[in-house]
């Protein structure tokens, strides 16, 4: 797998000057940074190894002014090789770029003492047990110490196999497949266009993907691909890359931008970061602090928000929140450096938790609390948080990709378990997303609120034999993605806690209960309709002599309609139900024989006056029990 080395180290201490003496490449190619004889930008070169082997070099400045393009360039390395000049010791710079690569996470490295032929060799001594005695608290604590020269050639052998041994002795950080390459350089090359540079942090590019820059989402296709200088058809991770972006100017690109993959990032105005103030900080970092956010190639302004104190004391650690002024992508477990608004110094750095960030109230534990889970987790255990803290908007597999920094198979076969284990479902959704997986606790929780619900309507509506599905949509569901309150009523029906009549859905064991006088009623008007079989009384002279509005009455007529003992013809007329049915059974009987029925013959075979007959042959026309042509009727046979 592809390496990349980064140095290190104090302005003037020979960084630039050394990787031309092992690799020939001179790192510094501006105008003015020849003419000033400092490094301003970032400066790149490769070793040959033996073996066939390369090792990409990432070359840093050391002046203070530009440490932002030093985090550009460490944000990529594998390991570092700590540069300190052996006429100066450890310097300003030394000690702030060491910080830096602590907070990216750096665990790697070795040291280079250079200019040792501008010292005696007790002064190197003297020199080289300073820098042990300094590093011995940092992860370069084990690290080998190299003296060297450029000008004279004194230990290059020695630093280049060590490089060589390091090379072969390391092990790269288990990277995701989900592409990405932080732009570091953008410009134009004749014959070829516009072409962006960077490290390939993640996944793999070949020529002909189709790309996108984040977060401003420009697309392109790869044309071309070069690695070191030479053209390839594919880059994996780890590898500095070129990337040759046909239809897009230079003005439409900026270093900071990610280049990936369409569909596969997410930018965020809101990052949840694990954050450590460093033991040197002069002070402590307060809520609502404006600072310099250094992520990947990307520098930008952004407010610091603690979610459980008013400050964070140096040397402390907390989950807080990251708010931007613009969209930034991330993924999580990506490393980041704060840098002090005024005066510019590196004060903070940390690990993103989610790069999707959430409205969180302050000291809420109980919010709070799945953060922390997140800030410790071990790889596998980060899904189902992620899954909790998503709550029932579900995640998407690519937004997981991003929540996780899993492989894409790892990815499913974790998912996979725990949908086979009940702990997480898989639910379509409309969209450009498709299907999102919902964590079973959620899922859990949405349940017991959608039966509470239903049960909330049975007491307010006790007449009544259940609540109308698309009522309940539209009060409990309002807040869900259709599809995942349709799979909640779903499982609630298929587990027996939910119960369905046609559209109505009632508790199990609701029963219809009412009052005394409501049962009276209910009694009373069952009995009228009854007695007047297709003849009913109409509503005034059923209501007046029980002393009723129909308001009074209506949750009764509700109920007997409900039931199925009234069937409503019109506004004002019911009609009880087995004298309708029997009527219906009289009108088909008719059309055993005949093709069609005029108004005449329905009222003979109803028995019926013109007053009530019109009424009926309507509404057997409205429920498509017949159908009218002209002046007669057919019959609509099932």
């Amino acid at each position: 797998m592809p390496v990349i080395m980064g140095t290190a180290g104090h302005i003037d201490h020979g960084k630039t000057t050394l990787i031309k003496a092992l690799t020939g490449i001179d790192c510094d190619r501006l105008v003015e940074e020849k003419k000033r004889g400092i490094t301003i930008e970032l400066g790149f070169a490769f070793l040959d190894l033996p073996g066939d082997r390369r090792l990409g070099i990432i070359d840093v400045p050391g002046h203070e002014r530009f440490v932002k393009n030093m985090v550009a360039g460490a944000a990529g390395i594998d390991f570092v090789t700590l540069v300190i000049a052996a006429d100066e010791g450890i310097m300003p710079q030394t000690r702030e770029h060491l910080e830096i690569c602590t907070l990216l996470g750096i665990k790697t490295g070795l040291v280079a003492l250079t200019k040792t032929d501008m010292v005696d060799e007790e002064w190197l001594e003297m020199v080289k047990e300073d820098v042990a005695n300094y590093l011995s608290t940092t992860f370069l604590a084990e690290a080998p110490i190299y003296p060297v020269s450029a000008h004279t050639g004194q230990g290059l052998d020695a630093l280049r196999a060590a490089l060589a041994e390091l090379v072969d002795t390391y092990q790269p950080r288990r990277r995701s497949d989900l592409a990405r390459l932080p732009i570091d350089r953008v410009f134009t090359l004749r014959g070829y266009g516009t072409v962006v540079t960077g490290t390939l942090i993640a996944g793999s590019f070949k020529v002909g993907d189709d790309v996108v820059a984040y977060p401003k989402e420009t697309t392109s296709k790869i044309r071309n691909l070069q690695s070191h200088g030479e053209p390839v058809q594919e880059s994996p991770a780890g590898r500095r890359t070129a990337v040759n972006l046909p239809g897009l100017e230079v003005d439409d690109l900026e270093r900071g931008e990610v280049l990936a993959l369409p569909g596969t990032l997410f930018p965020s105005l809101v990052w949840d970061v694990e954050l450590t103030c460093l033991a040197s900080c002069p002070r402590s970092i307060k809520h609502r602090t404006e600072i310099h956010f250094h992520h990947g190639t990307k520098e930008t302004l952004a407010r610091i928000f603690l979610l459980d104190r008013e400050k964070l004391e140096p040397g402390e650690t907390a989950v807080c929140q990251v708010r931007f002024t613009e969209p930034l992508a991330g993924v999580f477990g990506d490393r980041c450096v704060v840098r002090a608004y005024s005066p510019l110094r590196t004060v903070a750095g940390g690990r993103i938790v989610s790069p999707l960030g959430r409205k969180v109230k302050r000291f809420a534990e109980a919010e709070l609390e799945p953060l922390r889970r997140l800030g410790a987790a071990a790889r596998e255990e980060v899904i189902p948080v992620q899954l909790e803290l998503a709550g029932a908007e579900g995640l998407s597999f690519a937004r997981l990709m991003v929540l996780s920094d899993l492989e894409s198979r790892e990815l499913e076969k974790a998912l996979g378990k725990l949908c086979d284990k009940g702990e997480a479902a898989l639910v379509d959704r409309e969209g450009r997303e498709g299907r999102v997986y919902v964590a079973a606790s959620v899922i859990a929780a949405l349940s017991d609120g959608l039966l509470g619900a239903v049960a909330a309507f049975h007491k307010r509506e006790p007449m009544k034999q259940g609540l109308p599905r698309g009522e309940l949509a539209s009060t409990f569901g309002k807040a869900l993605f259709p599809k995942l309150f349709h799979f909640l009523v779903e499982r609630q029906l298929k587990t027996g806690r939910l119960a369905a009549d046609q559209e109505l859905l009632r508790l199990p064991d609701h029963k219809v209960s009412m009052a005394s006088d409501q049962a009276k009623l209910f009694e009373t008007l069952k009995k009228i309709y009854d007695d007047g079989g297709l003849t009913p009384p109409n509503l005034k002279d059923v209501l007046e002599p029980l002393n009723l509005t129909f308001k009074d009455a209506q949750p009764v007529y509700k109920l007997l309609l409900a039931q199925g003992h009234l069937v409503k013809i019109k506004e004002d007329m019911f009609c009880a139900a087995p004298a309708f049915k029997d009527l219906v059974e009289r009108v088909a009987a008719y059309f055993e024989t005949a093709k069609e029925m005029d108004p005449a013959n329905f009222k003979d075979i109803a028995g019926l006056s013109r007053k009530f007959a019109i009424p009926y042959l309507e509404y057997m026309d409205k429920e498509k029990i017949t159908v009218r042509v002209g002046d007669k009727r057919q019959f609509r046979r099932k």
